[in-house]
């Protein structure tokens, strides 16, 4: 009997009735938490993981990134998706060439965004885009195993609130190939609908961000199928120790210790002993 690939079992999570949550750690520690307490695929940030190398987003190597890519995968069993910004370039062979390294260290899938990673020209262009992802797709077509491609307009991020270009890029994306699309920053649930409504592909959105936050029972009504954090849990997680730090530079006290979890509760994620 053969053994399932992780790729598959991705793409079957996204064939179940409803809507599933796909959280975003970003380290070793944090997906060994989140696979204990019961979560069926992870994520990776790419913020979180700049963070946590104590960079700004967007400026981690190719093999820093897929170094780090690599001991998520390893640290659990379950199927992960790559927040791989951009790719590794620019242009259709790059995307391509994304694929083909993401798949090669064990990834279930990936995202590639629109975002050109430039400020002044934040956004490829149409064209640019979708050929981007037609690579990936043909990439991914040729690969041993099962792999979900994830394609991200990122209109919404980057001053461009267009959500007619924004869906005609998801559909776009969807006939170049891709399996799952995403479109960050819609900020109210008509949009989501929306959205969901003008593509057939799964349609991933992101909690955690500022502005309105919608539960799961909300989200999948709308229409949606997979729901990430992005760097929310970070976020949170640097956002505590930085407050802890401040007491202790600013007041001179350690009342931060009241709300840090128990030595022995943390300690059983990693041996067995605490789940969720």
């Amino acid at each position: 009997m053969l053994l399932e690939s992780k790729g598959a079992a991705f793409r079957r999570l996204h064939e179940e009735p409803g809507a599933f949550v796909i959280p975003n750690p970003w380290d070793v520690g944090t997906a060994r938490i989140l696979a204990a307490m019961g979560f069926r695929a992870l994520a990776t940030t790419s913020a979180g993981m700049a963070f946590s190398l104590g960079v700004a987003e967007g400026q981690v190597s190719r093999g820093d990134t897929l170094s780090h890519c690599r001991s998520i995968v390893a640290a659990t069993p379950l199927p992960v998706s790559a927040d791989l910004e951009k790719g590794f370039g620019d242009s259709s062979q790059s995307a391509a060439e994304t694929i083909q390294a993401a798949a090669g260290i064990g990834l279930a899938g990936c995202s590639l965004e629109d975002h050109t990673g430039r400020r002044d020209d934040p956004i490829y262009s149409f064209a640019l885009a979708v050929e981007r992802i037609e690579a990936a797709a043909q990439a991914r077509r040729a690969l041993p195993d099962d792999f979900v491609l994830t394609a991200r307009c990122e209109n919404f991020l980057w001053g461009r609130p267009d959500l007619d270009d924004t869906i005609r890029r998801l559909q776009a994306f969807e006939k170049a190939g891709a399996d799952v699309l995403y479109a960050p920053g819609l900020h109210d649930l008509g949009m989501i609908r929306t959205v969901c409504g003008a593509v057939t592909k799964p349609v991933n959105v992101v909690m955690g961000m500022p502005g309105a936050t919608f539960g799961v029972a909300e989200l999948a009504d709308a229409g949606v199928k997979r729901i990430s954090v992005g760097s929310a849990l970070a976020r949170l997680a640097f956002g505590s120790f930085v407050r802890a730090a401040r007491e202790m530079r600013s007041a001179g006290t350690f009342r931060f210790s009241e709300e840090a979890m128990g030595f022995a509760e943390l300690e059983g994620f990693f041996t067995g002993s605490t789940k969720a």
